[in-house]
């Protein structure tokens, strides 16, 4: 398969008209063995003491770079330039690397606000604070609008993030009456303006997010500034997790400081080099794997009574995103997502088996992708555009105005397989 070519369970999917699941939470818990289940205190650290190590190595050798190259250029006179391009070379590799290891912090981080690094709370949330902090993520704040998110997947009236927007938000005529050309004046863009846009989004998408509710959910709450992680009384949060608000921006200022002090010790160019240029890179892996988790042209969205969590928790996607690296320094999150979605309570490092056991029960309403991460990433971001305003299960449209995927002649009304009071009760259980 080419990197410019969708993978093989991408185009099966789209060839064949969709029916929501019919296997039930029951059948998908019974295929679990409650070992995996199981959270060690030590297991965990031991992975948060690797991450950091791997990130003080990767920084460490950079420290190397700018005197191992002058001094290269210093001995060879006459290949001023080979010595520059090598330099800039190495610290390319080095914000790779490093940028990948953030956001593993990141991914640790979200793991311990699911409760699944210990079994002790204080762990967990010591653990998570500390990793998301170290990496300006305000980690209550954001704890709390990604259980809410966990609660209600794909549902366009209650999820929280990476909500498609609608034919009426970008004020486009009816359906009966739209042309080609109405879709092109609002969506079709040159490719270098196209590049701007993703590289915009995955840049500065995250803190778009947390700074304003950047595709939130527009039914929940207002769109502006006021919507946002870092406001105790943002509509975001319920009255009691206020406190804990204050306490994300406490870290939030705390580490803040730190950063300008070693600022101040290192120059502004040096802190650009060794610490802002990944933090920026690991905010586009975390925008990345999350965009494509839930925003793929073949994935429903559901309203109304035709969501239920089962649903939801399907309705997203595993990729092998970064291969090996992936599984090692982003800890499964993209290659099992899956599985997190049905038991974000079980630790990370048991969500490879977990996925292997609900695929035997799911069969083919299992979603994998093996396309080329970074082209599936063009893909969703050219073919996502909107849905439309009726329709109990949608499918994104694309500039044109079609819809990769259609339904099957049976697929509304069908039984949901989740009760909404299984809904409610499947986050009680978490940390």
């Amino acid at each position: 398969m080419g990197i410019f070519q969708n993978g093989l369970e991408y185009e099966r999917r789209k060839i064949t008209d969709f029916a929501p699941p019919k296997v039930t939470l029951a059948e998908i818990h019974a295929a679990v063995p409650k070992h995996l289940f199981q959270k060690s205190t030590r297991k965990a650290l031991v992975y948060v003491a690797r991450d950091v190590f791997f990130a003080a190595l990767f920084y460490y050798a950079a420290t190397y770079i700018d005197p191992a190259c002058r001094a290269l250029d210093t001995r060879y006179e006459g290949h001023h330039r080979a010595f520059v391009l090598l330099r800039w070379t190495l610290w390319s590799v080095y914000w790779f690397w490093q940028g990948v290891a953030f956001a593993g912090w990141w991914c640790l981080g979200h793991e311990a606000g699911h409760g699944t690094m210990s079994p002790h709370s204080w762990v967990n949330h010591l653990l998570g604070f500390t990793l998301h902090t170290a990496i300006l993520v305000p980690y209550y704040s954001w704890r709390s609008t990604h259980h809410a998110h966990h609660k209600a997947t794909g549902s366009m009236e209650r999820d929280e993030n990476w909500v498609p927007r609608t034919r009426t938000d970008y004020q486009l005529p009816p359906e009966g009456t739209a042309h080609v050309l109405d879709y092109h004046d609002i969506f079709e863009e040159t490719p270098i303006y196209t590049l701007v846009r993703i590289v915009f989004q995955q840049i500065l998408g995250w803190h778009a997010y947390l700074t304003y509710n950047a595709l939130g959910n527009k039914m929940l709450y207002p769109e502006g500034f006021q919507t946002n992680h870092f406001i105790p009384s943002s509509p975001l949060f319920k009255s009691h997790e206020r406190r804990d608000v204050i306490i994300s921006d406490i870290g939030l200022l705390a580490m803040i400081g730190i950063l300008y002090y070693y600022g101040t010790q290192v120059g502004l160019v040096n802190f650009i080099k060794f610490y802002f240029i990944p933090y920026l890179l690991a905010n586009h892996w975390i925008v990345m794997l999350t965009f494509l988790h839930h925003s793929d042209p073949t994935i429903p969205h559901y309203r109304g009574k035709e969501w239920s969590f089962l649903r939801g928790a399907v309705a997203t996607v595993d990729r092998p995103l970064l291969g090996w690296i992936g599984r090692f320094f982003l800890h499964n999150v993209s290659h099992d997502h899956v599985a997190h979605h049905f038991f974000s309570i079980i630790p990370f490092y048991n969500q490879p088996e977990v996925t292997e056991r609900i695929k035997e029960v799911l069969k083919d309403d299992y979603n994998y992708d093996s396309t080329n991460t970074f082209y599936a990433l063009y893909r969703s971001f050219s073919e996502c555009c909107f849905i439309e305003d009726e329709g109990e299960i949608v499918f994104y449209k694309n500039k044109d105005g079609v819809a990769q995927r259609h339904l099957a002649n049976n697929a509304i009304g069908s039984d949901s397989g989740y009760s909404s009071s299984e809904n409610e009760g499947s986050d009680k259980k978490k940390d």
